[in-house]
């Protein structure tokens, strides 16, 4: 049982192959589709002319047979879809119901749910027979309270769908499935990377997070401004329009508008006052967001780091801890700097890791859980 993993972008498109031990044994992906396209899978290599999504497929499906994974040996394609609503909140086979209820949601997730549903109807085009399943990165969210879930909104405007789901709810998933019997009560996930959210996590299920109604909410990222109050948004609309505004909060804010870079790591190689400005802002959100965290869990057990920044920025992972120091939070210096995997200080009342980031994997995971329960069903 192996299943291919599929992540779609507006321009791109990444997968992987998962034996049934849940082994990677394949990857690659295929960049500005359309365009100036490059493909990395197998012995492809290099710049080639790839039109559109199911061209790009096509390669990765030529690819992997090459490699010894034709389509004879894949069980199943498993898909990341950016947003379910409030209709799609667990991992479900895709059928033409499903893709009513993705389409449904195009608002709300106008640059990821179109690319995603493409790569699934050219998928389908392709190999009619291959089973196609869905993972939705706001389900792991759907147990987030009501009274957190709401704006204060009159009704006419809650209809439109106006309401926090969440995000990065396919790694949270994941890092509670890594932790295992470790996992606490209550426990701070950081999701952080070029997007970046918290997530409150109790009893192995999501009482709130930071993002909301869009991945815009919450901390500082790597050009989303985060949290910004609502007349700000409104000037900015009123001077440069609906749609400057929203690319200047979308793409040309956060670390990149305070710093002049978008990654960390070109911000701190950069050493300016700007780039350290932009560093500092970035702990000083993830600790003030982090104490509502605590907040809605009734306090605090442990903590994890996942993400391209949480797992190998070692400052940053220094400057959120030492701001939680009175949370009970105490790490070893020695393991932080090294980088390893427990961090939890002699004495401290929080437990603190770092957790690779293994998405991919969580989404064949959940391919291959709900095919399991399909053929016991069929037993029954």
């Amino acid at each position: 049982m192996a299943v291919l993993v599929v992540n779609a972008g507006s321009s791109s498109i990444k997968i992987a192959v998962f034996d049934e031990a849940l082994t990677e044994v394949a990857s690659g992906r295929v960049t500005e589709i359309g365009g100036a396209s490059r493909v990395e899978v197998g012995d492809l290599r290099g710049a080639r002319p790839v039109p559109d999504h199911a061209a790009a497929l096509a390669l990765c499906l030529e690819a992997l047979a090459e490699r010894g994974w034709g389509l004879d040996r894949l069980a199943a394609a498993a898909h990341r879809v950016v947003h379910g609503g409030a209709g799609l909140v667990v991992p479900c086979r895709v059928t033409p119901r499903v893709l009513a209820g993705i389409e449904a949601v195009v608002p709300l997730a106008p640059l990821h749910n179109p690319a995603n549903l493409t790569a699934m109807r050219a998928l389908g085009r392709l190999v009619p027979e291959l089973p196609q399943f869905a993972s939705f990165d706001t389900a792991f969210h759907a147990t987030i309270p009501e009274v957190a879930v709401r704006y204060a909104l009159p009704p006419e405007a809650e209809e439109l769908g106006l309401r926090r789901y969440g995000f990065h709810g396919i790694s949270y998933a994941g890092l509670v499935r890594s932790l295992g019997e470790r996992l606490p009560e209550r426990l701070l996930a950081l999701h952080l990377g070029n997007g970046a959210s918290l997530c409150a996590i109790r009893g192995g299920a999501s009482v709130a997070t930071t993002m909301g109604y869009s991945p815009l909410d919450g901390l500082t990222m790597g050009t989303r401004t985060g949290s910004i109050d609502g007349n700000a948004v409104l000037r900015l609309a009123e001077v440069h329009g609906v749609a400057r505004a929203g690319a200047i909060l979308n793409r040309e804010s956060g670390l990149l508008g305070l710093g002049g870079a978008s990654d960390m790591r070109e911000l701190s190689r950069m050493g300016t006052a700007r780039a350290r400005f932009a560093r500092e802002h970035f702990i000083y959100w993830a600790v003030r967001h982090a104490g509502s965290m605590i907040a809605a869990m009734g306090g605090l057990d442990g903590i994890a780091f996942t993400g391209g920044i949480g797992e190998n920025d070692v400052a940053v992972r220094a400057g959120i801890l030492d701001g939680l120091a009175w949370a009970g939070v105490g790490y070893d210096k020695a393991a932080n700097d090294a980088g390893r995997a427990e961090l939890t200080g002699a004495g401290s009342r929080v437990a603190i890791w770092t957790v690779q980031a293994c998405e991919e994997r969580q989404i064949a995971r959940e391919a291959m859980g709900v095919m399991a329960t399909e053929t016991a069903g069929e037993g029954v």
